[in-house]
């Protein structure tokens, strides 16, 4: 699998679990809707680091070259 491949399939679960996190909020079931809230907000999160770590690859700490103003 290429990396703008795997680019896609993670964005697309990224969303994935931004919808599925604010599901609760549309159905009108906050309450009852905790755990679709931490489903949602812990794949929203995962899929986003796993595509920044796997395809970006621009997401390690910025050298400190001088001051910072």
């Amino acid at each position: 699998m290429s990396k703008s491949f795997i680019r896609i399939v993670l964005t697309i679960l990224m969303y994935g679990g931004i919808l599925v996190f604010l599901f609760p909020y549309f159905a009108g079931t906050i309450t009852t809707g905790i755990l679709f809230m931490i489903l949602g907000a812990s794949t929203a999160v995962i899929c986003g680091l796993l595509r920044c770590y796997l395809t970006e690859g621009d997401c390690g700490r910025i050298p400190h070259t001088g001051r910072d103003w």
